[in-house]
């Protein structure tokens, strides 16, 4: 009888990956960094555990959205109180944060959990072309 090997998270050597984002589409971006922090591209994933890399994204302000996005795409945002809904247009809030639209994005093709939550902390969005990581030698992701 054959079993089937699982590994725990503290056993896995994860990796480092830089993607620059300037003139990519966003949820083509999106999934691709969602599926490398999930561990998704790795031969021993499981649901489970994280076991995804690390992903530093560069040039976030200057990534591509597809059509009218830019002017007619509405995150939408809830405060708790009655009639407390905020609508904010894709453009105003890359001019608030330029880096919100990555993360948002990359944020919604995780799981909505703990698990999520923690996977999170290995994404790495920077506006500018440049980032602190250097000292981790982080590869370049190919999309």
């Amino acid at each position: 009888m054959q079993k089937t090997t699982v590994l725990k998270p503290e056993e896995y050597e994860r990796k480092w990956f830089v993607v620059d984002a300037d003139g990519k589409t966003l949820g083509r971006l999106a999934t691709r960094v969602a599926t490398v922090l999930r561990g998704k591209h790795k031969p021993g994933y499981v649901p489970y555990h994280d076991l995804g890399d690390f992903v530093v994204v560069v040039n976030a302000s200057k990534v591509h959205v597809t059509g009218a996005k830019r002017e007619q795409k509405t995150y939408w945002r809830y405060t708790g109180y009655p009639s407390g809904l905020r609508l904010t247009k894709l453009k105003d809030a890359m001019d608030k944060d330029p880096t919100f639209a990555v993360t948002h994005a990359i944020k919604g093709m995780l799981p909505h959990n703990k698990l999520g939550r923690r996977m999170m902390r290995k994404l790495k969005v920077y506006a500018g072309g440049s980032h602190p990581h250097a000292a981790q030698k982080p590869e370049e992701l190919e999309l």
